[in-house]
């Protein structure tokens, strides 16, 4: 299955930060920057590029902000060709905030978006994209988008967006492979400039199977995260795509030295992965925020109680 334009985004510091509050240590950043180096990862995202005038400091951790000197902190001294991203909210950066490209230790800059506000996200790719950075743009929810409008979003990424990469972003681990099918040709068929990337969550544990489909179809920007670490049900396993390409420039075995020294002792300290709150919310194509509060409740195990209330049933 080799094809060299594939390339591979981790984001183990990005959405692992949101179990966390964004509060990984330096340490800990780095020993993952250099396994992503040896293993020859493309890019590897940090955190997001937030506003401290709307999230403070005193709440959350370094990788909410992602300041360019701490960045520098992770990466000096370490020979690698990864880039690194970071990731913005549509409503939640201040764009001042962000230097010229030249000035700074980030290379990509992903705009994370609905589909209601893509005007707002193509003016923030736009402006980052004359400031310098390669661009993308993550449809986030995208099983919950209507056709039509997918189509006009799509459309307008086209013609008015200076992205170099279009993500679909499966957010609730909603998705089968033929819907993956089913977006990433609708993708491909009116982005004709740009390519086309995929985000999946884990909570049918069909992540992975997800991206391989998207791969099928040529895709070629995938996602990925170490040991599967990521909001609620986790992500694609990274050490998983490794697997599954073919190309001799990525190597498993940093990745996996990774997992055995630092991953196996966080999983002891911080929850994600596939567990049944999570299924039943990517079953109903829900947002993971009801299964996470139940996960810090008396009623954690409280399964069929949990379905029912999404649902609307309620047991006579």
């Amino acid at each position: 299955m080799f094809r060299e334009k594939i390339k591979v985004l981790d984001c183990t510091i990005r959405d692992g930060g949101l179990i966390n509050g964004h509060d990984f240590d330096i340490r800990f950043v780095r020993e993952v920057y250099k396994a992503l180096s040896e293993a020859g990862i493309d890019y590897m995202e940090i955190g997001y590029k937030n506003s401290k005038r709307l999230f403070s400091p005193k709440e959350y951790g370094k990788w909410k902000f992602c300041e360019d000197e701490d960045i520098k902190r992770v990466i000096d001294g370490i020979e690698s060709k990864t880039k690194i991203a970071v990731m913005v909210d549509v409503d939640r950066v201040d764009v001042d905030d962000v230097l010229p490209r030249k000035d700074s230790p980030v290379a990509m800059i992903r705009v994370a978006s609905y589909v209601k506000d893509i005007d707002k996200a193509i003016y923030l790719v736009n402006h980052f994209a004359d400031k310098g950075y390669e661009t993308t743009v993550n449809i986030m929810a995208i099983s919950r988008a209507l056709d039509n409008e997918l189509t006009e979003c799509l459309d307008q990424l086209e013609k008015e967006c200076k992205a170099g990469v279009i993500y679909i972003v499966d957010s609730f681990g909603a998705l089968y492979q033929e819907t993956t099918e089913f977006l990433v040709k609708k993708a491909k068929s009116i982005l004709k400039s740009k390519e086309v990337g995929m985000h999946a969550h884990n909570n049918q544990q069909l992540a992975f199977g997800n991206t391989i489909e998207a791969i099928i179809h040529n895709a070629n920007y995938v996602d990925g995260t170490v040991y599967g670490l990521g909001r609620a049900a986790g992500n694609c396993p990274l050490e998983l795509i490794l697997g599954f390409l073919k190309n001799p420039k990525f190597d498993i075995r940093p990745v996996l030295d990774l997992i055995s020294k630092e991953f196996i002792t966080l999983r002891e300290k911080m929850e994600w992965g596939y567990i049944i709150p999570y299924a039943i919310t990517g079953i109903l194509d829900e947002h993971p925020r009801a299964a996470m509060a139940l996960r810090n409740s008396a009623k954690k195990e409280n399964y069929r109680e949990f379905y029912d209330s999404l649902v609307g049933e309620v047991e006579e």
